[in-house]
């Protein structure tokens, strides 16, 4: 009867081998997405709604991150939402600037609790998107807790594609829905 746990264990193990190995395919189609997150991000999408919402999570709209990473410790920067790359949970250079400044808050604040909300776009399998949200949101944890931020202060959740800011099917609305959103 030790055979049945065995097989049991190795048939989960395969499953989530054969999960990860499936990924979307069909190239990087992000050329156009790095001009539309520097600028004022509120002006980019098309749909009335997703653009409202997308407003909302980033602060007031206000415009790049870059202004986030030089205001006070003592309050929650502005901008709460970084973007990713089609396929990718590695934190864009041009977003190190908001994570640090998040990083700061959390340092000079250790009362302060962050969850790191992962999302991602439409493409791909559901199971694929929850654990490709989640490894986003940890990636974002990581770089935290290298910078001094306390485990304690920060949790995970991926929603995958469930909560996509942007409806469409336009590489815009797919840049703007791959992204972790921190809720303070």
């Amino acid at each position: 009867m030790q055979l049945k746990p065995l097989a049991r264990s190795l048939a989960v193990a395969l499953s989530i081998v054969v999960i990860a190995g499936c990924s979307s395919t069909g190239g990087t189609q992000d050329g156009d997405a790095h001009g539309s997150q520097t600028g004022s991000t509120t002006g980019t999408g098309t749909s009335g709604a997703g653009t409202g919402q997308y407003g909302s999570t980033t602060g007031l709209g206000t415009g790049s991150g870059v202004g986030a990473g030089q205001q006070a410790d003592s309050r929650i920067p502005e901008v709460r939402t970084i973007h990713f790359d089609f396929d990718r949970d590695t934190i864009k250079s041009e977003y190190e600037s908001v994570v640090m400044a998040h990083a700061r808050y959390l340092r000079a604040n250790p009362n302060s609790r962050v969850v790191l909300h992962g999302h991602t776009d439409e493409r791909g399998t559901r199971e694929y998107n929850m654990a490709l949200g989640e490894r986003r949101a940890n990636a974002v944890q990581r770089f935290l807790n290298i910078q001094g931020v306390s485990p304690s202060q920060m949790s995970v959740v991926s929603y995958g594609e469930e909560r996509p800011v942007a409806s469409g099917q336009s590489e815009s609305a797919y840049a703007q829905n791959r992204r972790v959103v921190f809720n303070y």
